[in-house]
């Protein structure tokens, strides 16, 4: 496979991230963590959202998003989250099973809940009957690929802290969201009140390695033996750390980000041309596409060329996800089979 809309996970290791992993791989190094390379990427998230926060390098989103929700809540707990996000459809069950907290799922226009919708919720507080409402947890960008503003999230951070909420943030693809806004990274999280963000890179030309940031301090105490326990310790740290230096160091985050929306809005852009009675079913904000095909047998023909997700079988709904490495004329050749098909 050479190339495809199917993730931005399929793509490859953007080639900064793999020269400083080899610059890594020379002698022996302090294991799970006490190492040249962390203690320089845990300097590097205070710089870039704040000195005060504490970060913690895992192996992947689900582990960032599960095992900061099993740090902070018990099971008598609820969190509030949109339908579409990744905790409560694609996890497999693992908040849940992991945390045995409940998850409170919003039907939300756009994949963007706003605090009325979240107020619902809170009836039930104080009452022994109910699981309690004890965080607010939103995708940025959302799984839908829009993009919350930054009066959105502020909000939504106002809201939670109103109500003794905590406001988790799942930032699988922040970065995009950031180039899309053309805000900086802690302008969209610490300076609107975030308190504890699951940061990706996986997506943005790492492999396989996130970070859990506590941006409200406290809340990272004693994080550390929970992160052992659910099996997210690396051992050779290093080449996870030395990934996230090559990323935050200089703006190679940014650049990877600006790309692959660019890419998204290349892609709109070509179908709203070529192909304008077919639907785009959300704002194009990040770096996803969402299009309804004629018909399933449209939709597995095109699969067939260049593979990606089916979104909905029964709309016949495709995703279409750009990445830093995606190139125009991909979008171009892919225009083409999808004009014939049509």
């Amino acid at each position: 496979m050479t190339n495809s809309f199917a993730s931005d996970n399929f793509a490859g290791v953007h080639p900064e991230v793999m020269i400083a992993i080899q610059k890594a791989n020379v002698g022996h190094a302090t294991a799970y963590g006490a190492d040249s390379w962390t203690e320089k990427s845990n300097a590097l998230f205070k710089r870039v959202f704040g000195p005060s926060v504490e970060s913690f390098i895992v192996f992947n989103g689900t582990a960032a998003n599960v095992c900061t929700l099993k740090h902070l809540f018990s099971s008598w707990q609820a969190i509030i989250c949109p339908v579409s996000a990744h905790i409560w459809t694609d996890e497999c069950g693992a908040p849940q099973a992991n945390t045995g907290c409940s998850l409170l799922p919003i039907v939300a226009k756009n994949g963007k809940i706003i605090p009325d919708q979240c107020e619902l919720f809170l009836h039930g507080k104080g009452v022994q009957h109910h699981v309690q409402p004890a965080a607010i947890s939103i995708t940025q960008s959302t799984e839908l690929g829009t993009v919350y503003s930054v009066e959105e999230i502020k909000q939504l951070a106002h809201f939670a802290h109103k109500n003794d909420l905590i406001f988790h943030m799942d930032g699988a693809r922040l970065c995009n969201a950031a180039a899309s806004l053309k805000v900086s990274l802690k302008a969209l999280t610490t300076d609107l009140g975030v308190d504890v963000l699951s940061f990706g890179g996986t997506k943005n030309g790492l492999m396989g390695a996130e970070a859990i940031v506590f941006i409200k301090e406290g809340l990272a105490d004693h994080f550390q033996y929970v992160r052992k326990q659910q099996m997210q310790l690396a051992s050779k740290m290093r080449f996870l750390s030395a990934q996230m230096v090559a990323l935050l160091e200089g703006d190679l985050w940014l650049r990877n980000a600006f790309h692959a929306n660019a890419m998204a809005k290349l892609l709109e852009t070509n179908l709203r041309r070529h192909c304008p009675d077919l639907p785009i079913l959300y704002p194009v904000e990040s770096n996803a596409v969402f299009v309804q095909l004629p018909s399933m047998e449209v939709l597995q023909k095109l699969q067939k060329k260049s593979f990606f997700w089916i979104w909905d079988h029964e709309r016949a709904v495709a995703r279409w996800m750009t990445s830093w490495d995606t190139e125009p004329a991909f979008v171009e050749t892919f225009i083409a089979d999808l004009k014939k098909f049509c």
